[in-house]
């Protein structure tokens, strides 16, 4: 794909940005914080270690512009796992193909007693997650359950392998709203150490994901890096470049940032970078002040204390109740699962914790309405 977000990642040095980040200082943070309209170096100064003592400030500006942008509202979604197959070998996730536990891929009826199971709980928004498997979990696989999930959800999300353009047209024809990928770490050698056997090493192919889907005019486009891989900091300032790359670009999507931090899963994980809860409110923090009106997602991976202070500091979208092996809401087995979540709650202990915050808990995605109507069609940029 040419003219693609990879040529601007090409031209960026991650040892000249990690000099210039950490050489910001308290002048460089409290400018930042007086500004309406912030730059990337901004940014930078504002996930400096420098910022860190400057946290209140932050969070109150960032709890502010979350109000003028969004109101009080939080919307919430729930990831539904469709299949742990994976034809990839990645150190840091569950679902490797080199480790032992049982696969399983959803069948029609199987997606449709799971539909069932999250509507009654009040879901309107659904997040799709598999394995990354082309040929068993694929294009074909996923024709055959958009038409159910639409049955049931109004605003329907994927998290799967990266598609081609032709692909995403397709599913977009058949109703599919937003999808989040991402890069994990902007870090090519980093990157290459994670991820050992599978389409997922091509680097160039995940970071132009998010190209194709602006091309064919997708409603949402997520982003993020996977926190843990390498330094947070230096990623996320990637991820803010890449993410003001497509907004200017693909003017016509909107957008959302995540920020996962690793989890225990099966296999384990080796070398993580870790990043405390103050880094996390920083980092939140930072992104509202840089972008105002970008959705900021936020899962259960993160621990309920932590999670009831972020609903009212930036975040707007939130998980809850998540089960992460397919078939979980139905028929739980824990030993299919991704990832260890870490709050557990129902989802009605959510949204009273939602309520406790003065804030309303919304379930469906009001803003799609507004946003360019399914039946378009767009040229391949290939």
């Amino acid at each position: 794909m040419s003219n693609s977000f990879y040529d601007v990642w090409k031209q960026l040095s991650w040892d000249d940005m990690t000099l210039k980040l950490y050489s910001s200082n308290a002048d460089d943070v409290e400018r930042a914080l007086n500004k309406n309209r912030l730059n990337n170096d901004d940014f930078m100064a504002l996930l400096s270690p420098a910022a860190e003592r400057y946290l209140p400030a932050l969070a109150e500006r960032s709890q502010m512009l979350t109000r003028q942008r969004f109101g009080n509202t939080l919307q919430l979604f729930i990831p539904l796992y469709l299949s742990n197959l994976c034809a990839n070998d990645c150190s840091y996730c569950g679902f490797s193909m080199s480790n032992r536990l049982k696969r399983k891929t959803l069948s029609v009826t199987e997606i449709e007693q799971e539909c069932r199971a999250i509507k009654a709980k009040g879901f309107d928004t659904i997040l799709i997650v598999t394995g990354e498997h082309e040929t068993k979990v694929g294009i074909e696989y996923f024709r055959q359950a958009m038409p159910i999930i639409k049955r049931y959800f109004s605003y329907v999300m994927f998290e799967v392998q990266p598609l081609s353009f032709h692909e995403y047209n397709q599913l977009r024809q058949h109703g599919l709203d937003a999808v989040m990928v991402y890069q994990e770490t902007y870090s090519s050698f980093t990157y290459s150490q994670h991820h050992l056997k599978g389409k997922k090493r091509d680097f160039r192919w995940r970071l132009e994901t998010p190209d194709r889907l602006g091309a064919c005019g997708m409603d949402k486009i997520g982003l993020g890096s996977l926190i843990g891989l390498e330094d947070w900091r230096i990623d996320s300032t990637f991820t803010a470049i890449h993410l003001d790359y497509m907004r200017k670009r693909y003017w016509r999507s909107r957008y959302s940032l995540s920020f996962p931090r690793l989890r225990p899963c099966t296999g384990g994980v080796s070398g993580v970078k870790d990043m405390t809860n103050k880094q996390l409110v920083q980092l939140i923090c930072a992104y509202r002040l840089r972008f105002p009106d970008v959705e900021l997602s936020l899962s259960t991976r993160e621990e309920q204390s932590l999670r009831d202070g972020l609903f009212s500091l930036g975040v707007t979208s939130v998980s809850a109740e998540s089960k992460t092996q397919p078939g979980g809401y139905a028929n739980e087995n824990e030993e299919l699962e991704q990832f260890s979540i870490d709050d557990g709650r129902s989802v009605n202990e959510v949204a009273n914790a939602i309520k406790a915050k003065g804030l309303q808990p919304v379930w469906t995605d009001w803003l799609n309405e507004l946003s360019a109507t399914p039946s378009e069609t767009f040229s391949s940029p290939e």
